[in-house]
This record gives C-alpha cells, structure tokens and sequence, in this order.
C-alpha cells in the first residue's frame, strides 16, 4: 500500500519532479517496503519466529511489526524527505503511527486486521490528497471503498479476522491519517 500511494501521489500531483527523482523515490520505497519484508520474512521464518505468511496468532504478529516500523523510520529519514514531499512525508508518518498502535495492540493481545488499517490509511490518504488539489477523484475513492469492502468480506470468509477486528483495523488506518492532515493540508 505504501508503494500505491507513491505513485498516486506522483500520478496525481501538480508539483514538478524530475524523472530521475521519481524513479529512485518509486524504486526505493519498492525496495524497502516490498522486497525487503517479504525478504525478512523468510529470514523470521527459517529461525522459526513464524510459522505462516497469515501472522494468525498476536505472538507471531510483533516482530514483523517491530521491524517494519524501522524499516518506516528509515524510509521517513532517507527517502521521502519532509522538504521535498511532504505530503508523503505525513502519510509515511501515518502508516507508521498505524503500525505502532497495531504493535502496542500485539503487546496487549489485541489483533486487529493488518489489511483494513492499510487500504484504510491508503483511501484516507487519496481522500485528502483530493481536497489537498481539490482535484476529483471520486472514480479512485469508489474504487477504494469497493477494495475496503472486499478485504473486509475477504478476511471474513476465510475466517481470519471478526468484525470487531476488522473495525478496528480500519480506525487504526483512518484516524493516523486524518490526524496528520492538517499537518499538510493547506
């Protein structure tokens, strides 16, 4: 989702950025929130920290969630810089809050859905990057309310997650954001 919210972000903006500049932010943030978790995943799983890819249990959940807050954190000090894309830098901001309450929840022996925070945190990033360019982009939030349902349906199905999880999931993506965007939003 991070990696979406990227190229919205340079798709949509009126602000000029080199070719070059796109692409090494794209790459990098491709590289550091894609390639290199699956990477440490297999790494947690070969030394038996986890069992599966579907983290069912709180336990399994807090080391992949730990790590990936420091993988935020240095994507929020090298890549996108505050100077440059702020409107990215208080979205990364806000994925990472999201990913520390959904920590602190672990610790607690809360599990709420990882999927909901992040297509929620995404379709609340692409609702005030609209009001931000007053911009229409009703077609992409209609499409994202569709996606919400569907994870939400989804993770139902498959009995992963219950509504009270999958609800908690989505404030926990939602309410990072909607903190942050006064921040940014002028």
């Amino acid at each position: 989702m991070p990696l979406a919210g990227v190229i919205f972000y340079f798709r949509e903006t009126p602000k000029f950025f080199p070719k070059e500049v796109i692409y090494a932010k794209l790459i990098s943030v491709f590289i550091l929130t894609f390639v290199l978790p699956i990477l440490l995943f297999f790494l947690l799983k070969t030394i038996g920290k986890v069992e599966t890819i579907h983290l069912s249990s709180t336990k399994e959940r807090a080391i992949p969630l730990a790590i990936y807050s420091v993988i935020l954190l240095l994507v929020l000090q090298r890549v996108i810089n505050y100077d440059e894309v702020s409107e990215l830098y208080y979205f990364f901001l806000g994925i990472l809050i999201s990913t520390l309450s959904c920590f602190i929840m672990v610790l607690l022996k809360i599990k709420a859905s990882i999927h909901m925070i992040a297509v929620s945190g995404l379709f609340m990033f692409f609702v005030a990057l609209s009001i931000h360019y007053s911009s229409n982009f009703n077609g992409i939030l209609v499409l994202m309310s569709i996606v919400i349902g569907a994870v939400a349906t989804s993770r139902l199905h498959l009995k992963a997650h219950n509504y009270k999880e999958l609800l908690l999931g989505l404030f926990i993506g939602i309410i990072p954001q909607l903190m942050l965007v006064n921040k940014w939003l002028l």
